[in-house]
C-alpha cells in the first residue's frame, strides 16, 4: 500500500463513442462524463460531481480506441476483476490471432455489444459464440487493459524486446508472496461499473483463448480506493482512511507524460515499440483487518499521518491541505511516501479493496489488490517501495502476499489494429 497523497490516478479518459441505441434509450448505470482533452486522446473527466452520474448522461460506453489503452487514465471504476494468464501455445501465429481475436471480442463488449455471433440464434447445435450474462445490460464503462509479463519475452523469440524498464521486482521485507497469485505471461484488467460486465469480459476471453492460454490467477475488487474526478468525494479504504487525496487531474496531461506514459525515446531501439504504453505493478495486499479494529483511534492516525474524520494531515485542519511531513511520526505512511520525501517519485493507483472470504480461522481474508502505473519500474515502485517496507509503521498491519509486473504496450488505434501489434507483427 503506497502512500495517498503520492500516487497519483487522472481524471483523464478517452474520447467518448457515439452512444449505442441502446444507450440513447436511456440504459441506468455509469459511463463517460464528458470533459477537457487529455494526453494522446484521451477525454479527461472534469464534472466536478458524481462519476455515475456524468456517465448516466453519456450512455455508459468507454471508448475502446486510442494512443494509450483504456483503464489507465480512465476515471477508476466500482469494480475490477483481473486475471493473470499462461501462454499454453508455442506457435507464434497461432498467439499473433489470438491477440487479434481478444482485440475484437474487447472492441464489441466494451460498446456493450455480445462476442461474435452472441449468446443465442445460431446454430443449436454449436456453442453460441457469447456466454450471455451481460444481455441487456449496458457498458458500465467497461474497459479492458492488456499487458505482457517478463516471463512472455522468453516464447516466440522475443528476448531481445524486453524492455529494461520491466524489471524483475525483488523480495522487499516482508513479503510472503504465493507463487499461485503470482507472476503471468499475460494479464487483463476488466474495470466497469457492474461486476457482472466485468467477469462476463474476463470469462469470454479465457473461453476464446482456450487451448492456448490459460488463467493463472484471478482477482475480483470493489470500491475503487482513490478517487479520479475533482470535486467528488474521496474513498476510503477497508481500514476506514480516505484514500488518493491529492490525486493528479485528468487535464494535468504534463504529469501524465512524465510519470505514466512511454515516450519515444525511452530505453533502446528495441524498446520502441512500448512508446504511449506503461508498465503495471499489481500487489495483492493482505490487511490484518481483527489487529487493526482493536487498536486505538490515535495509533491508527499517527500510523497514516492524518485523521480519520476529515483527513486532514497531521496538524492541519482539512483534507486538502498541504502536508507538513515533520509534524507526522518519523514512520508515518504519508511522511514516508510524499513525493517530497523521495525525490519526486510519482506513479499512477488504481487499487481495489476485496474481500475473498475468510482464511480457515476466522480471520476476514481481505485488502487491497494495489495497481500502480508507471513510466519506468525501476525509478517508481522499486524505490518507493524500498523505502515503505523498511520503515512505514503501516507494516504491522498488511502484508504483500502477491505480486506481479507487467508492460502495458500502446492503445489499439483504429478498426484495423489489434492488442501487441507493435511488439509482434513482422512489420513491427
Amino acid at each position: 500500500m503506497t502512500e495517498t497523497d503520492q500516487i497519483q490516478e487522472p481524471g483523464g479518459a478517452r474520447a467518448g463513442a457515439t452512444p449505442s441505441r441502446r444507450a440513447v434509450l436511456g440504459w441506468g448505470g455509469a459511463g463517460l462524463a464528458l470533459g477537457a482533452a487529455a494526453a494522446g486522446g484521451a477525454v479527461a473527466v472534469a464534472t466536478g460531481g458524481d462519476e455515475r452520474a456524468a456517465g448516466q448522461a453519456a450512455g455508459g460506453a468507454v471508448e475502446f480506441h486510442g494512443a494509450h489503452q483504456a483503464g489507465i487514465a480512465t476515471p477508476v471504476q466500482d469494480r475490477l476483476h483481473f486475471a493473470a494468464f499462461d501462454v499454453r501455445t508455442g506457435d507464434r501465429a497461432e498467439f499473433v490471432r489470438l491477440l487479434k481475436d481478444w482485440t475484437a471480442a474487447a472492441r464489441r463488449m466494451t460498446a456493450g455489444k455480445a462476442v461474435g455471433d452472441g449468446a443465442y440464434g445460431g446454430l443449436a447445435e454449436a456453442p453460441p459464440d457469447d456466454t450471455g450474462e451481460a444481455l441487456g445490460l449496458p457498458p458500465s464503462r467497461l474497459t479492458l487493459t492488456i499487458g505482457f509479463g517478463p516471463s512472455l519475452f522468453g516464447k516466440f523469440g522475443l528476448a531481445g524486446n524486453r524492455p529494461a524498464a520491466l524489471a524483475d521486482l525483488p523480495k522487499f521485507p516482508g513479503d510472503n508472496l504465493d507463487a499461485s497469485r503470482s507472476g503471468g505471461d499475460l494479464c487483463v484488467q476488466a474495470c466497469a461499473d457492474d461486476p457482472q460486465v466485468a467477469v462476463h469480459a474476463i470469462r469470454n476471453l479465457a473461453r476464446i483463448g482456450f487451448g492456448k492460454v490459460a488463467i493463472r490467477w484471478s482477482q475480483l475488487g470493489f470500491g475503487k480506493t482513490s478517487s479520479t474526478t475533482p470535486g467528488s468525494q474521496t474513498p476510503r479504504n477497508l481500514f476506514g482512511f480516505k484514500d488518493g487525496t491529492r490525486n493528479i487531474a485528468g487535464t494535468e496531461t504534463g504529469r501524465l507524460e512524465r510519470f505514466v506514459w512511454v515516450g519515444e525515446g525511452d530505453g533502446g531501439p528495441d524498446d520502441a515499440w512500448m512508446a504511449g504504453g506503461s508498465y503495471l505493478v499489481a500487489r495483492r495486499i493482505r490487511m490484518n483487518i481483527e489487529t487493526w479494529d482493536r487498536t486505538s483511534l490515535q495509533e491508527q492516525e499517527d500510523v497514516f499521518g492524518r485523521d480519520k474524520g476529515e483527513g486532514a494531515p497531521a496538524g492541519k485542519a482539512k483534507e486538502h491541505d498541504e502536508p507538513f511531513l515533520k509534524a507526522m511520526k518519523p514512520d508515518a505512511h504519508v511522511r514516508l511516501a510524499h513525493p517530497d520525501a523521495n525525490g519526486g517519485i510519482t506513479v499512477l493507483r488504481r487499487g481495489y479493496s476485496f474481500t475473498d472470504g475468510t482464511d480457515g480461522l476466522g480471520r476476514l481474508d481481505a485488502g487491497l489488490f494495489f495497481l500502480a502505473y508507471q513510466r519506468d519500474v525501476r525509478e517508481g515502485f522499486i524505490p518507493l517501495q524500498r523505502r515503505l517496507a523498511a520503515h512505514d509503521a503501516l507494516n504491522e498491519y498488511i502484508q504483500h502476499v502477491g505480486s506481479a509486473v507487467f508492460a502495458i504496450p500502446p492503445g489499439v488505434r483504429d478498426a484495423n489494429d489489434w492488442w501487441g501489434r507493435t511488439l509482434l507483427s513482422e512489420e513491427a
